[in-house]
């Protein structure tokens, strides 16, 4: 195909276009074209590609300014909740392991039952429990 007969039929397929997008983005699109036809790309290909281009700006929704604002409040809110929920969560680990009893577990002051090895009695509250080497008690 000679290049004013490509030419043109690239300049033909640019105006399926929303006049939106050719304001925008046609000189690039033509200029771009003429390139791709300079260094042999077929005219055909390139304008089945911006016919498929043109399609897709034609069907994709677009949203209006307010309600870009809004959705994208929503998102900034949206993660600020998921960023403080995840602080409150990271935060729950570390005051539960400061969680002490004053004088140690019950089964670690002289006196007391041996414990029930896998059983940890209900205090009501997170216990840490340490093993030190050598007796094998958490204590």
């Amino acid at each position: 195909m000679d290049e004013p007969r490509a030419t043109r039929l690239v300049e033909t397929v640019l105006r399926c276009y929303p006049a939106r997008w050719r304001r925008r983005h046609g000189n690039e699109a033509a200029e771009l074209a003429a390139l791709l036809i300079r260094d042999g790309t077929p005219a055909g290909s390139i304008a089945w590609s911006y016919l498929a281009g043109a399609a897709r700006e034609w069907l994709t929704p677009r949203l209006g300014r307010r309600l870009n604002a809004v959705a994208c409040a929503l998102l900034v809110a949206a993660g600020s909740l998921a960023v403080s929920a995840g602080l409150l969560a990271s935060a729950a680990p570390a005051r539960a392991a400061m969680t002490r009893q004053a004088h140690g577990p019950a089964h670690c002051r002289p006196g007391s039952p041996e414990p029930v090895p896998g059983v940890i009695p209900a205090m009501g509250r997170s216990r840490v429990i340490s093993w030190e080497a050598g007796h094998g008690r958490s204590c």
